[in-house]
């Protein structure tokens, strides 16, 4: 057998305020947005670099919905954003408003730090540890 997750819907507001928040503000890439039936849209983005994983921005389409825009994970980090490297991307979040909820630290697993996104999701940012060959 052979699995793997490849995307995640997203629920937000609206499809062009959160195209233009990923990409100009986290620079992701914008990989599709084809129109549907009933004024829906397929939205996908993904990070920039060799990752397959990708997210589909879905509009809000009712009140559990909206209700559910930036708390899909009921407070918890819900999307884990691995880099080549951690200060460059912190420095650059920065730069762009982008809100940490703690200073960068060193775990064993690399150096990670908790930023939200303009809808209140919380996300770490990860340079995972290098693995030294024994």
């Amino acid at each position: 057998m052979n699995q793997r997750l490849v995307m995640l819907s997203l629920v937000v507001p609206d499809y062009d305020e959160a195209i233009a928040y990923y990409t100009q503000t986290l620079g992701f890439q914008l990989m599709e947005d084809s129109p549907r039936e009933n004024g829906k849209r397929w939205v996908v983005i993904k990070p920039v670099g060799n990752g397959t994983a990708s997210l589909l921005l879905a509009q809000a389409a009712n009140d559990q919905q909206r209700n559910s825009i930036g708390n899909q994970a009921g407070g918890r980090v819900f999307l884990f954003l691995h880099t080549d490297d951690f200060w460059r991307d912190y420095h650059n979040y920065q730069s762009r408003g982008v809100k940490f909820l703690n200073e960068p630290r060193e775990e064993e697993y690399g150096t990670v730090a908790v930023f939200v996104d303009q809808y209140g999701n919380k996300w770490d940012l990860i340079q995972p540890a290098t693995i030294k060959s024994k």
